[in-house]
Order: structure tokens, then sequence, then C-alpha cells
């Protein structure tokens, strides 16, 4: 058996060496904002990129932190609540990404829309799902996102077109979100977010070519955490700069650790869509701290030391944590109070979740079809004995 065992300086070439941010002298600790700077940006087919000196307002700092420290906490709750399989079926953690999307959606406008692969817990929750209906929604009860109908890898919100079960599928649908808000002169962009191990899929490589051809309003995420199941990103790519395989689709590497580099990022890449320049593509270097799945270890093919020097020097909640707390954008105080709060919320609704029920038998058909013809019969497992379809809901997104 071949082993997957990352290299020693793996982790140098995803993130490159450290560096101290800078940042602007606060005063009396009433700071109401402060710059730092950021990694720089790696460019392909772009003659400037974004950014590498930063601004964030405390009040900012503080959303970001606490979005971020909420995605983690959830994880851990939805981690808990399969081990205990009252969550069953699959379930991909985002521990340890939180700065990707909470970054993206930092710099997404109100006509911008998303769509991304099986993490998609941490989406949820940012584009306006609560807490209890995320994990209402991955313990199958009533009171999930989609009724408990969809699970962990299918929830859905105004603007966010859900997670997506089958590896890089939901790229191509990004490509024509776009192009329907580009139809309807919405000036909205769609972030299409996809992981390292969908990188290689064909379709992804069909629609770079489309996207640009038509001038699509798309921004490609690939999010590289370093491995593609239990496949390191070298074993498994020959091109490992996931920014430039866009071929003639500007492409740019963001450090994927850092909240701040990644809402910059996108907020160049919107930019660009919405001056008619089409499609472009960032590459996230980040990490997962959990296995591919729930059900992967996710120590086989990787060492514990790895992950834990990941945690205790690249953690992008950590790492913010420090900004704020070095620049005085706020006391240790306040980010207790701020985890404390976010505790008490992950516990209330993960026993909401436990004590929520499921949906009724004949609520399975239910709001199956948008906009249903004539025919509401829906095939059944047996030939005869179809069933009816309802309509309990409004369709989202339409």
């Amino acid at each position: 058996m071949l082993s997957n065992v990352a290299k020693p300086n793996s982790l140098r070439a995803l993130f490159g060496n450290l560096k101290i941010l800078a940042a602007q002298p606060a005063a009396c600790g009433y700071a109401t904002e402060a710059t730092f700077e950021t990694r720089a940006f790696k460019l392909h087919n772009l003659d400037q990129g974004p950014a590498t000196t930063v601004t964030v307002s405390k009040e900012d700092a503080l959303k970001y932190y606490s979005q971020m420290y909420a995605i983690r906490r959830m994880e851990t709750a939805a981690g808990n609540l399969y081990k205990e399989k009252i969550i069953r079926g699959f379930c991909h953690l985002y521990s340890g990404q939180e700065a990707c999307a909470v970054g993206m959606r930092a710099a997404m406008r109100p006509e911008d829309s998303c769509i991304t692969a099986y993490r998609c817990h941490g989406w949820s929750y940012l584009m306006g799902v609560p807490m209890q209906g995320v994990l209402s929604e991955l313990t199958g009860r009533q009171g999930g996102c989609a009724r408990g109908k969809g699970g962990s890898m299918h929830m859905y919100a105004r603007n966010f077109y859900g997670g997506n079960g089958i590896v890089g599928a939901q790229v191509p649908l990004g490509v024509g979100i776009g192009m329907a808000a580009k139809y309807n002169g919405s000036k909205g962009v769609c972030i299409a977010a996809y992981g390292d191990g969908a990188a290689n899929q064909g379709q992804l490589f069909e629609v770079y070519n489309m996207a640009k051809l038509w001038g699509a309003p798309v921004i490609f995420v690939c999010e590289n955490n370093g491995y593609g199941m239990g496949t390191s990103a070298e074993r498994a790519s020959a091109n490992v700069n996931y920014y430039t395989r866009g071929d003639t689709v500007p492409g740019i590497w963001v450090d994927g650790m850092d909240v701040l580099a990644v809402r910059e990022a996108t907020q160049f890449a919107i930019e660009h869509c919405n001056s008619g320049k089409g499609p472009i593509l960032l590459e996230t270097a980040t990490y997962r701290y959990s296995g591919h799945s729930m059900s992967d270890p996710g120590t086989s093919y990787r060492s514990r030391d790895e992950i834990a020097e990941v945690r205790q020097t690249r953690d992008p909640i950590t790492s913010l944590r420090e900004k704020i707390l070095t620049n005085e954008l706020a006391t240790t105080e306040e980010l207790k109070e701020i985890e404390s709060k976010l505790r008490g919320e992950v516990d209330s609704a993960t026993k909401a979740a436990k004590a929520d029920k499921e949906i009724a038998v004949d609520e399975l058909c239910a709001d199956i079809y948008a906009k249903p013809d004539n025919t509401t019969a829906i095939r059944n497992t047996m030939p005869l004995m179809e069933l009816s379809h309802k309509r309990l809901g409004k369709a989202v997104n339409l």
C-alpha cells in the first residue's frame, strides 16, 4: 500500500514562511480600526492584484471573529452528534477552513450568490440559516432548513444554492447561476467553491473555457486544504498551483487562513467580474483539522504533529484574536463574552435539534417541484403505488 504521509516541508510549501503583520498603533485600548500587512498574493494573467495593506474596523473584526468562532463550535457540536449516532450518513466538517467562507462572505453584496461542495454547514449559517436550522437539518429533523430532507450535504438559503455531494458538480452550476445574473442584469457575481480534490475534474476545465468565452461573472474558488480525501495534493496533481489552472482565466493565490486576505482577494475578484472582464480563479491555501469526513480519522496519511503545527501557528481564529488584542480593538474580557454567548447559543441549538421531531411520512413528497405541472403523482418504490405531491413551502431562489 502506498504511503500518503505528507513530506516534512509540505506545510512550508503550502503556506510559506510565517511573517509578523505590521499594524497601526492603537491608543488607550479604544482603537476603532487597525491596519495589517497580509502575505503577498501570487498572480496569474494579472498585471496587478489585491492590496496587501488591509484596514479593518473594530466592528468588522469582532464580526469576523464571532462568525468563525460560531462555525468552529457548531462543527464541534456536529461531530459530537455524529459520534452519538444522532447524525447519520456522511458528515464533512469545515473546522480549520473558517477564514475562507467568512472572508468571502464579508466581501459579498446582497446581489451576489454562492454554491459550494459538501462542507456547507458554515456557509449555510453565514447565508442566513440559524444554528438550529443547520443542526436540525444535520439530524434530519423538521426544524432543519430543508425540513430534514437534505441533510449534511444539501442545505439552501437565499442566494445560496447549497452544498453538492457530487465531486465538482457544483462548479458548472455556479457558471449557470452567474450567467443567469448576467442575463437578468442584476450585476450579481456567483462564487463557485470546490476543493483541491475536485480540481482535476474534467467538467471544471470545460466550464473555465465556457465562462471565459461567455464573460460569465463567476469567481472559481479552489479551497486547497492540502488533501483530497486521503491523498495529498502533491500526489494527486502534477500542477499544484491551482490558481494557474484556468489557463486564460486570471488567478490569485491567497492565504486562506487569513480572513482579511480572503476578504481583500474576494473584493478584488468581484470588481474584476463587474468590470466586464469575465471569470477569475482564487486559490485559498487552507487546512482541515478533521478527516475528510467523520468516517476518516485523518491520521493515516498525515501526522498528528502536522495537524498540531497548523493549529499552533496558523489557526485562523487564534490569529485574528491575537490581531484584535495586540491592536487593542477589543479586550480579552470582550472576546470572552462573545465566546461565552456563542457557546450558549450552540448548546441551545444542539439541545433543540436533539428534541426536534422528524417530518410525517406524508410530507416526504412535499415541495419536490417548484412549479408542478398537472401531474402530481410521484413515483414510489413499487409500481402503481404513486405518492401525491404537496406544496407546503415557498420555493427559494426563483
